[in-house]
């Protein structure tokens, strides 16, 4: 049966998550206690890129689309929050339960997914791009990923580029008050506070400039 589309992508999220799961293995670390199913405890204190856990988030609106999602606050939120909109604006208008953030639920498949109980990941459509596929996206919406990551200058990781593939999944690379994650919040804060022309919505990423700055950074991420 040839999938195409849509249909293609729902396929892949129903039956991509339990044979992946399956394939995992523990990857190890003192916070990480894996299970024979294949989802994991994470026992920490901190997420795995090192931020706080967090017991009560806090609900921001994603601009344009109306849908809110629960983060950390601060400069995680604001980086967070313009790669949704990017992919809101961009990609595909998000709806109801298409973006989730911070959860309080331990249970992880990958060590990488504990970065939901600080509220520092985001995960857009994770049924659409489970944990162990990749491949999904077309490849208009590979160069607007690839975009908005070489525009944070490496704040945010995609789960794409890692060992155990999750597309759906961004991350803060970043420890809080680093001086890079600060810089980059601040300049998207400058597009919000500006006439309109700049960031989110605005945007080319098939411009020749962005598309060969984003291969550059592609290949350095390599």
């Amino acid at each position: 049966m040839k999938l195409t589309g849509l249909s293609r992508r729902r396929f892949i999220g129903a039956s991509s998550g339990v044979a992946a799961a399956a394939a995992l293995v523990n990857l190890g670390g003192a916070d990480y206690a894996s299970a024979d199913t294949g989802t994991g405890t994470w026992n920490g204190a901190t997420s795995e890129n090192g931020w706080p856990v967090l017991d009560a988030p806090t609900a921001f609106t994603i601009e344009g689309s109306g849908q809110k999602v629960p983060l950390a606050g601060g400069d995680a939120a604001t980086v967070l929050l313009h790669v949704a909109r990017r992919f809101h604006y961009e990609m595909d208008s998000l709806r109801a339960g298409d973006v989730l953030g911070w959860t309080g639920d331990r249970k992880v498949t990958a060590p990488y997914e504990s970065n939901y109980l600080s509220g520092t990941a985001i995960a857009i459509r994770p049924a659409w791009y489970p944990v162990g596929s990749k491949g999904n996206l077309y490849p208009g919406e590979l160069v607007v990923v690839r975009d908005i990551l070489t525009e944070l200058d490496g704040v945010v990781a995609w789960g794409g580029d890692f060992a155990t593939p999750k597309e759906s999944h961004f991350e803060i690379a970043l420890k809080d008050g680093h001086p890079r994650l600060k810089g980059v919040a601040r300049k998207i804060r400058g597009w919000d506070a500006g006439p309109g022309d700049d960031g989110a919505g605005s945007i080319d990423a098939f411009d020749p400039r962005r598309r060969s700055a984003a291969q550059a950074f592609e290949r350095r991420l390599a």
